[in-house]
Order: structure tokens, then C-alpha cells, then sequence
């Protein structure tokens, strides 16, 4: 399998953690301002991202037509089903991952169409969830829940903190 591959799995494996550690009710809690979002609408908003990707027509990627299915944003048990449905989907990926894409994407005037190739999107993609998990921290921590991954919403290039004595 493909290192991009593995990598994108490897960072979707968090969602699948996270969603057998909590209920629908924190799942689509969205208290916490100032943006009052929920862990279900950022791992919703993550999943989705990845369907538009591998809904890849005639060489191109809408990034802009996303599901937005509310299911996954207030029930785990979606969510889950979705996660999964989409990491089969990734590990089976046939695609040329070298193979040029064109994205449409809205960067706030409007769509506008980018040549990608599918890894670059995939990489993009990977880095996209990995904030997504930094904003779903925050919203934990605000709630008083602690998850057991000291990795989880860190980029791997970020610098780790040492202790000094």
C-alpha cells in the first residue's frame, strides 16, 4: 500500500478512536463559542472532504459538493459506518496517485478549479483532518474530556514540547 495511503489511514484510524469514546450527545455538543461547532460537524466536515476525493468524475474533484449528512454529526454509529466505508474505500484506491486531478474548491471568491495530483490531495487532505482534530481538542478540553493520544491533533512536523528540569 501506498506510504500517502497508509498515512491518510493511519490519521482516519484517530476518528475511529475517538467515536468509540464517546456518545451522541458529545458527539453533538456545540457549546462551546465562540463558534459553537461540534466534534460531530468537524469529523462530518473531515469525511466528507475524503468522499469528494475518491467521487473523483473524469479526472475531477468537487470539494465544494460535500453530503453534509446530519446523521454523522449527531450519531456515532453513522459516523463510524461512514469512517469505515470511506478508509475500505481509500485502502482499495486503484487510482494513479501521480495522476492529475482538477479541483474545484470555493477560496472565498468563488469556485475556481486547481490542478492537483490525487497524492497532493491526498496529502492535503491528511494535514486538513489533523486540523480539524486541533479544533476538536479544544472543544474536548472546554467540555472536560481527555482523550488518550498525545498525538491527536498535532501535525507530525510539529516540534514536542521537552520538559526542563
Amino acid at each position: 500500500m501506498n506510504i500517502i495511503i497508509k498515512s491518510t489511514i493511519n490519521t482516519l484510524q484517530k476518528s475511529q478512536y475517538l467515536l468509540n469514546n464517546l456518545d451522541d450527545e458529545i458527539l453533538s455538543n456545540a457549546s462551546v463559542s465562540p463558534y459553537n461547532s461540534s466534534i460531530g460537524s468537524h469529523l462530518r466536515h473531515i469525511l466528507d472532504f475524503y468522499d469528494c476525493i475518491l467521487n473523483i468524475k473524469n479526472d475531477c474533484v468537487d470539494l465544494t459538493a460535500r453530503k453534509r449528512d446530519n446523521k454523522i454529526e449527531t450519531c456515532c454509529d453513522s459516523a463510524k459506518d461512514y469512517l469505515l466505508s470511506l478508509m475500505d474505500r481509500l485502502s482499495s484506491l486503484e487510482e494513479n496517485l501521480d495522476k492529475t486531478v482538477n479541483v474545484v474548491d470555493d477560496l472565498g471568491l468563488g469556485k475556481t478549479e486547481i490542478p492537483y495530483t490525487l497524492a497532493a490531495l491526498l496529502a492535503q487532505a491528511n494535514s486538513h483532518t489533523i486540523h480539524h482534530y486541533a479544533i476538536i481538542n479544544y472543544i474536548l478540553d472546554r467540555i472536560g474530556i481527555i482523550i488518550n493520544d498525545a498525538d491527536f491533533g498535532y501535525n507530525p512536523t510539529t516540534p514536542k514540547k521537552t520538559a526542563s528540569y
